[in-house]
Formats: structure tokens, sequence, C-alpha cells
């Protein structure tokens, strides 16, 4: 254990020194203030852009914004922080790869299946402190300006999305240990993302797909409800660990 505790301390300082732990930081910080901001925002712009279209003969009515105008946005903006953590943390392992340091790790008696786990340790804290770091600025800020209570089902639906993000964090994990660099990684993780978007077109499985945990709108409107979310929440779990426990084998054969 004293070995493991080692290379996840390693891989912390990693993450502090190469700065990519404060470029987080500060992309989950932003965002959740962005989507509370732009809520805010939201009828000046519309002022100023019905100001200057005046002349032309266009009318913009009055924009009436609440707590759900801050929600939708967060749904909205979350993806965004989703696609840079898997842009920042894809050379997870391929970084390893081409420097060499975990021959030194696997020499001095580290088991293989710890690297797999300690790695995926450090990236499922890193996303689920930023994703929760992000949503409670925007709890915050939105339950400030409006009213968080007239937003129905927001537990589920941050929950959900927090789920589908592991997702798509362990995938680009076990594609970490298969491919030998950040291309393929980046293809593999976004390639599982675009088939179950593409197989949702399928009115039949998308109720099953990792995909239908995106949907925070239907929940927050009251047009579904946590029930319908069940499978695909169930499966997404099933297949995020499958992935982590994937990964250990590969990394087992794979050749340093």
């Amino acid at each position: 254990m004293k070995t493991l505790f080692a290379f996840v301390k390693k891989e912390w300082m990693d993450l502090v020194r190469s700065g990519r732990l404060m470029i987080l930081a500060i992309l989950f910080v932003l965002l959740g203030i962005l989507s509370p901001a732009i809520a805010k925002l939201t009828p000046w712009m519309m002022e100023s852009m019905g100001s200057a279209m005046a002349d032309t003969g266009l009318v913009i009515s009055a924009v009436r914004v609440d707590a759900m105008t801050s929600w939708t946005q967060f749904f909205k903006n979350i993806p965004i922080g989703l696609i840079a953590f898997v842009l920042i943390q894809s050379s997870i392992f391929t970084k390893e790869y081409q420097s060499g340091t975990l021959v030194l790790v696997l020499t001095k008696g580290l088991d293989r299946f710890k690297v797999v786990l300690a790695k995926c340790g450090v990236v499922t804290l890193l996303w689920t402190v930023g994703y929760w770091l992000c949503f409670g600025i925007t709890w915050f800020y939105t339950g400030y300006y409006w009213d968080n209570s007239i937003v129905r089902n927001l537990g589920a639906a941050v929950l959900n999305w927090w789920l589908f993000g592991l997702w798509v964090v362990e995938a680009m994990v076990l594609f970490s240990t298969i491919c030998r660099n950040n291309t393929g990684v980046l293809m593999g993780a976004g390639g599982v993302v675009v088939v179950s978007y593409m197989l949702s077109m399928v009115a039949k499985v998308a109720p099953y797909l990792p995909t239908k945990l995106m949907d925070g709108t239907s929940l927050m409107t009251g047009a579904a409800s946590p029930a319908d979310y069940r499978e695909a929440v169930v499966i997404v779990a099933v297949m995020t660990v499958a992935f982590v426990v994937a990964s250990i084998p590969v990394m087992n054969k794979r050749r340093i």
C-alpha cells in the first residue's frame, strides 16, 4: 500500500507542478460563475440589441429570466468543462510511455494494476471535485439572484450529468492504456460518445444510452422524472466500472 500511496502522491505533485491542477480549478470556477452571469446579463444584452435594431423596425420584446435560465445555461456550459478536462488529462498514461517513467516505477515493485487504480482514482477525484465545485458556485449565485426551488429534480439532473462525465473520464483511462499518443486517446473517448449520440436517434434504444443522462432540461421542467433515467444510470455505472476493470489486463499485457 505504501508504494500505491507514494504513486498517488507523485501524480498529485505532477498535477501541481505542471499547472494542470490550477488550470482545471480556474476552468470550473469560471464555468460556475458564467451560468448565472449570462442569465443575469441576458435582459441587458437583449435591451441593448433592441435599441441598436430599433431603426430597422425590428422589435425585441423584454426577456424574463429566473433560476431555470441559469440552470439551463449550466447544462450548456458543463460539456465545455468535460471536453477541456479530457483534453488536459488525456496524456495520463501516454506521457509515461513516451518519457519512460513507468519503467522506473514498475522496477521498484509497484504492480501494474495499482498504477491503473491510482491514476483512475486521481482523475475520478479531479472530475468529481471540479464538477461539484462548478455546481456549488452556480447554485450559490443562482439562489442569491433568484429562487432555486422553482427548478424541479435539480439533484437528479446534476447527478446524472456527473455520472455521464465519469463514464467519459474512465473511457479516457481505458484508451490511455491502449493508445500510445493523445490523438488515439481523444479519438477513442470521443468515439464512444459519438456512437452513443448516433444510437440515441433510434427511439427504442435511446432510453438505455449514456447520452440520455445529458438531458437535464427535461428533468428540470418536469417533462421527465428521475425514474425515466433508471436504465441509463445502471448501464452507465456498469460500463464505467467495466472500463476501469478492462484497463487492468490491457496494462498488464502492455509493453512499456
